[in-house]
């Protein structure tokens, strides 16, 4: 059942109708059974002055690549209903035709494209107008005897209209229909949606959820939890040894998928996912075809379903099977392409968006972390369906050629053509040490703006997650995550990279950041001293490249790992032994990771900074005392003591380091390997040779 939001409150302090329908739309999409991500379309006409001053009746109806949920005035358009009323005297009109003629329409050339299904809001002679796609509706229109049981839900108040594509026809049909009908209440559409109506914004949107309930209600008598899909023929393994198998099989998924552009991955295991998986009938049934054409864009018109008995033993066997089942279905996927392409279509990724693995939940795939949490969405509602659906009879789905007609058709793919260009580091993953630091921050916030999901990894677990909230409020949910790591244990950094591969399926970026720097005479350096600089910066940031390396080779697709380094990599710096020495192990210990990742296309490279104080939490240390001291200076003289001891007389800033990590990253060095590159400012006694 869903519950009816509307506050009159909120609503009264409204103050105008396009305000309204934006409060409306917004309580609409904020229910996801309701209304699928980015489908859906509301509307209501009102008068406006235009831009003579002519009072003229116009219709704002949802613009097309927005979602209901979040969408605000200047996503929706509004149109003369002068010009569109008389289109319903044709008999028909192509797609194109419609875009074009509805951009003519526009009150406003500012305004978004008007959704696919303009027309049907327009030929309704209501006022407010909402088209759903809700899970009680769907399951009853996807059922083989869905219009018999509507019959006995609503009476003779609706109209059903049998399935076509949205466009002039459908939206034709559908008018016809509620004229014909005067005692029509709502339209069900075929394998597609609801069309509910009133008077007032308010009206409308309580008939939606009336609606609603009423056909939920019916099919929650019927449902038997016992026998939903088939009954239970896999039982969940418990929580952590699922997520640790996640964790385990997402490097090679995403290597599996990753034809040419990597694909972003996340892991969901709900309890709607483990039950719907461990089904008996679920195999069969999640290869009938999608619920619903606004989930084809986004999750094929199938999963892929892996035939795996749950053994938390067997991760290998599911390794195997989840490699020859991706093939298998990217095979699969292209003789689908072929069979039913037009000329001018280009055949998206033929890897699957939707991955069933019983026991263990689904795994979603995109070009980013939200894109591929949408496809899950749908697949939630997909479930949400077909548990209705096999409720009331036989689920049903629309056929191969009209599902690829929906999922390459022009209107749909325009939607896709609204986001943003990709950038330098998009669908990339990056795992930062020292990520709460100055260079690490800063790197953080560098690569994000290219496009990049961040991990930050950092004893400073606060720090950590103090950048990683600025990142996700600026460029959106799960962008960054902060992990809690030391580097100097084996189990935290393994521990670290598996919640890496968990949270995006994998990593194609390591900074090897994480630092620490101690200063004493030779004879004065003790071996507590000396090992701890070793285990941070020796054996720690062996251990980081040394489980990135693992995991990058088996998601097969290479990756970048850039070590920072120091000037004393190559300089002996003095009263500095330990540090020294241990800096000059990182740079040594990246070529010998480079020669042995060419061949599997992972790249390692050197960063080598030199007095880099803001923003450190080295140098408000007791270093930055020791190294002034080491100089016979005072410590407040130390940034100008550095600043003219280069050739180019400046300093060095953390984002200067950043820009130097996202050079050997990006695809501008993705010939170089085993390099060392020197950001200090000229520092003669440091110049490499």
């Amino acid at each position: 059942m869903v519950h009816n939001l509307w506050d009159n409150n909120a609503a009264g302090g409204l103050k105008s109708v396009l305000d309204e329908l934006v409060y409306r739309s917004n309580l609409i999409g904020s229910d996801r059974s309701v209304c699928n991500w980015g489908g859906g379309n509301t509307s209501s006409k009102t008068t406006v002055k235009d831009f003579r001053g002519r009072d003229v009746e116009v219709m704002f109806v949802k613009g097309s690549g927005s979602d209901l949920a979040t969408m605000k005035a200047g996503n929706f358009t509004g149109l003369r209903m002068e010009d569109i009323r008389p289109l319903f005297e044709r008999d028909d009109m192509s797609d194109a035709e419609m875009v074009a003629y509805l951009a003519n329409c526009m009150i406003d050339a500012k305004h978004p494209r008007a959704s696919i299904e303009t027309l049907l809001h327009a030929f309704l002679p209501f006022k407010h107008v909402d088209h759903t796609h809700p899970d009680a509706i769907i399951s009853l229109c996807c059922t083989d005897n869905g219009k018999a049981i509507a019959r006995e839900i609503f009476g003779d108040r609706f109209v059903w209209v049998p399935y076509i594509r949205p466009g002039f026809k459908l939206s034709k049909m559908i008018a016809e229909g509620v004229l014909a009908n005067p005692k029509a209440e709502l339209v069900l559409m075929e394998k597609h949606g609801l069309v509910t109506w009133g008077e007032t914004a308010e009206a409308s949107y309580a008939k939606t959820i009336g609606i609603i309930n009423e056909a939920a209600s019916y099919i929650e008598a019927r449902v038997d939890e016992s026998s939903l899909f088939g009954g239970v023929k896999s039982r969940p393994l418990d929580h952590d040894t699922r997520r640790a198998i996640a964790a385990r099989v997402m490097p090679v998924i995403r290597g599996a998928v990753s034809d040419g552009k990597r694909m972003i991955l996340s892991f969901d295991d709900a309890d709607d996912v483990l039950q719907f998986a461990g089904g008996r009938d679920s195999a069969a049934l999640s290869q009938v075809g999608a619920a619903c054409p606004d989930h084809l864009v986004h999750t094929k018109m199938v999963p892929l379903f892996i035939d795996w008995e749950p053994d938390q033993d067997d991760v290998e066997g599911l390794k195997k099977k989840l490699q020859e089942g991706i093939a298998a279905y990217k095979t699969k996927y292209k003789a689908y392409y072929e069979r039913n392409k037009n000329e001018s279509d280009v055949m998206f990724e033929a890897a699957p968006r939707v991955i069933l693995i019983p026991g263990v939940g689904m795994i979603n795939t995109g070009k980013s972390w939200a894109m591929s949490r949408v496809s899950g969405a749908l697949y939630h509602r997909a479930i949400a369906v077909m548990r209705g659906a096999t409720a009331l009879g036989s689920f049903v789905s629309l056929s191969e050629n009209e599902s690829y007609n929906v999922e390459y058709w022009p209107l749909e793919l325009y939607k896709l053509s609204l986001a943003p260009a990709e950038a330098e580091f998009s669908r990339k993953v990056a795992f930062i040490t020292g990520g709460a630091g100055g260079i690490g921050s800063e790197t953080a916030r560098l690569l994000a703006s290219e496009g990049a999901h961040v991990v930050l990894a950092d004893l400073n677990l606060d720090g950590a997650l103090k950048v990683a909230e600025e990142l996700n409020s600026q460029y959106g949910e799960n962008r960054a995550l902060a992990v809690h790591m030391d580097v100097t244990s084996e189990e935290a950094v393994q521990a670290a990279i598996a919640d890496t591969a968990r949270a995006y399926g994998g990593v194609d970026i390591i900074v090897n950041n994480a630092g620490l720097a101690t200063s004493s005479p030779f004879d004065e350096t003790s071996l507590k001293e000396w090992n701890l600089n070793l285990n941070v910066l020796g054996t720690g940031y062996f251990l980081v490249a040394r489980e990135a390396f693992k995991l990058m080779k088996e998601q097969g697709n290479g990756g970048s790992i850039v070590f920072v380094g120091s000037k004393n990599s190559v300089y002996a710096g003095k009263n500095a032994s330990a540090y020294s020495a241990a800096k000059a192990l990182e740079t040594h210990l990246a070529r010998c990771i480079a020669a042995e990742g060419g061949e599997h296309g992972i790249r390692v490279n050197s960063i080598l900074p030199d007095a880099i104080l803001q923003g450190s939490a080295i140098w408000n240390s007791s270093w930055r005392n020791e190294r002034a001291a080491s100089y016979g200076i005072e410590p407040e003289q130390l940034e100008e003591y550095y600043r003219n001891r280069t050739t180019l007389r400046v300093n060095i800033f953390p984002r200067d380091i950043a820009e130097g990590i996202a050079f050997f990253a990006s695809s501008k060095a993705e010939k170089t390997t085993g390099c060392m590159l020197t950001i200090d400012g000229g520092v003669p006694a440091a110049f490499t040779r």
